[in-house]
């Protein structure tokens, strides 16, 4: 196995560093913009009474309080500014393939990295799930200057191995999550897909906003091979060798329709999906999701 690569190493503090820069403004509509419309009330909570007064809203009335006291009491509620964003991060041992470069686990990290980084900076709650046939790790959100090493931290001590189970992990964090907020699923989505749409559907039903990067690597799209090659199920551990050039036609058939049919059904549901291939560098990757989301 490679080293583990240091997820904030001074090059990756650089990037986002200009990430955080860019994004200052675009950014609004993937963190900020949840704080509103069409998400606006989702961070307001109750905060205390006061005594009705004529031109106050009549929705707000306290009947409980009026049947007590025989007065017209208004709820009044103030707005929470801190979003509260849950990064789920696919920790199997598919995650872990990696034709050249950074494996897609490595990659997954990495955004999940920038975006604890943008969010934290915006004194936003960010909370982190590595899991692959169930939870490995849990850090409930926070806030706190030093939250973002711990972040750091619990992701470079994760070795990606075992078979995924991402639905019923999603059903899990549904049932788990008592407060509505942002959650983002890392993952390369090699699970029975009619088991994850269950579960970000369990997510999307709970008025969670649900963003799905599914990240792939660029021969598991483009199938460039054209030799006699093996391949191995890494979760299986089963090995096939064969012509490749017997199967391209099928496989990138396939694999086009797998991609086409997770973005349609995520789109149906409201849910943001966006494919990430590993060629494409970390900082372009993030600001042209950043740049669309903003628009």
């Amino acid at each position: 196995m490679a080293d583990k690569p240091n997820y904030f190493d001074p090059l990756t503090l650089s990037k986002l560093s200009t990430l955080l820069l860019r994004a200052r403004y675009v950014v609004e509509g993937l963190i900020s913009g949840l704080h509103t419309s069409p998400y606006k009330g989702f961070s307001v909570e109750f905060s205390e009474h006061r005594q009705y007064t004529p031109g106050d809203e009549i929705r707000h009335i306290d009947w409980k309080a009026y049947g007590k006291f025989d007065r017209y009491y208004i709820k009044e509620y103030e707005e929470e500014t801190n979003l509260r964003c849950y990064l789920l991060v696919d920790a199997s041992a598919s995650m872990d393939y990696r034709s050249n470069g950074v494996s897609k686990f490595d990659y997954a990290c990495y955004l999940g990295a920038a975006l604890a980084y943008v969010m934290l900076n915006q004194q936003d709650l960010v909370g982190l799930v590595t899991f692959a046939d169930g939870i490995r790790q849990q850090l409930p959100p926070r806030s706190s200057s030093g939250h973002l090493r711990a972040v750091i931290e619990s992701l470079e001590q994760t070795v990606p191995t075992g078979e995924t189970n991402l639905g019923r992990t999603l059903h899990h964090i549904a049932s788990q999550l008592k407060r509505r907020g942002l959650v983002i699923v890392l993952s390369d989505l090699l699970d029975e897909p009619a088991e994850v749409m269950q579960g970000l559907r369990h997510l999307r039903y709970q008025k969670h906003e649900v963003l799905v990067f599914h990240v792939l690597d660029g021969d598991e799209i483009a199938f460039p091979f054209t030799q006699l090659t093996q391949f191995e199920d890494l979760e299986a551990d089963v090995r096939v060798v064969t012509d490749p050039r017997a199967i391209m036609a099928d496989y990138q058939e396939q694999i086009q329709q797998f991609i086409k049919d997770y973005e349609t059904q995520c789109r149906r549901q409201a849910i943001d999906y966006t494919l990430f291939d590993t060629r494409t560098p970390l900082d372009k990757g993030l600001l042209k999701y950043l740049a669309w989301r903003g628009a």
